[in-house]
């Protein structure tokens, strides 16, 4: 392996735009030596989450509990980017029917609009966010506003949610229901959509940032449609297999292990197979690999 620069690469920029479920933890357990890894930089980490459950300051809790030391103005949430994007397609004070927790309620009431739990003649929209308990009839009353012309905002579309057991049902699972009940196609807040990370962005104060993150189809994608950098870290969703058959401009900017890569140099790769790219990771575990060009080197 080739160096690409005697630095460690977190430090060519100034933020760590981080995925939580799949980059930092699993369910309720810690990713080996994450904490570690990300404390040792001069960078802004800002936590981004397409989880719409909890509250930015419910997630700030749970993660320095595991030992990352967040706070809740460095939480951003697609529960907080669904209201947002909610607050400019409705009328102030319009009602919106939640499909998810009353965390996503209460982040839909902060923007000035009125959370429902029946759809009636006034409902204006429906957000939809994950829920592990939502049911039949939740969907079955989003159905019914949405076929009487209610506005759609979906938080986020994955289809899987990794934990400790491994994969369960995401919000994109319900999604799919609701969408095959309503013949509709919601707006999308989350990843890979824009809404969430120009607001971590805005957070964060700069777009000299770098998204980390387990997920091509989210985190990565994501990054493009915002132009930045990428690191996919192995440790949740997606693996080197499937970068076979993607167009380049969806694949990384950089590949690696773990979260360990932040603080070495990383190398470039010396081939676009996957297996190759496999057997360069697994030599030095510790590190990442450029697989495609920077935005700084694109300019």
């Amino acid at each position: 392996m080739q160096d690409v620069s005697g630095t460690r690469l977190r430090d060519g920029y100034e933020a760590l735009l981080l995925d939580l479920d799949g980059t930092l933890y699993r369910g309720s357990a810690v990713i080996e030596g994450g904490p570690a890894e990300l404390a040792d930089g001069r960078q802004r980490l800002v936590y981004v989450t397409n989880n719409a459950s909890r509250a930015a300051g419910s997630v700030a809790a749970h993660l320095a509990e595991m030992g990352y030391p967040a706070t809740e103005a460095e939480v951003v949430t697609s529960a907080q980017a669904a209201a947002r994007l909610l607050a400019g397609r409705v009328e102030q004070g319009a009602e919106v029917l939640v499909v998810g927790t009353d965390d996503l309620a209460a982040e839909v009431k902060s923007v000035g609009l009125q959370p429902v739990r029946r759809a009636t003649e006034t409902v204006a929209a429906v957000v939809q966010g994950h829920s592990p308990q939502t049911a039949w009839p939740d969907l079955a009353e989003a159905s019914y506003a949405l076929r009487a012309g209610a506005v759609w905002v979906a938080a986020n579309t994955d289809r899987t949610l990794p934990n400790e057991r491994g994969l369960a049902p995401g919000n994109g699972a319900m999604v799919a229901a609701l969408r095959a009940a309503s013949d509709r196609e919601p707006e999308v807040a989350g990843k890979p959509f824009a809404p969430l990370l120009e607001n971590a962005l805005e957070r964060a104060g700069t777009r000299a940032a770098l998204v980390v993150g387990d997920r091509l189809d989210t985190d990565i994608d994501g990054a493009e449609n915002v132009a930045v950098d990428s690191l996919l870290v192995l440790t949740g969703v997606s693996t080197i297999d499937e970068l076979a058959g993607l167009p380049t401009h969806r694949w990384p900017t950089y590949i690696a292990s773990s979260l360990a890569a932040l603080n070495n140099a990383p190398a470039l790769a010396h081939s676009d197979d996957p297996a190759a790219v496999r057997r360069e990771l697994d030599a030095r575990p510790d590190r990442a690999l450029r697989v495609r060009a920077p935005r700084s080197e694109i300019r």
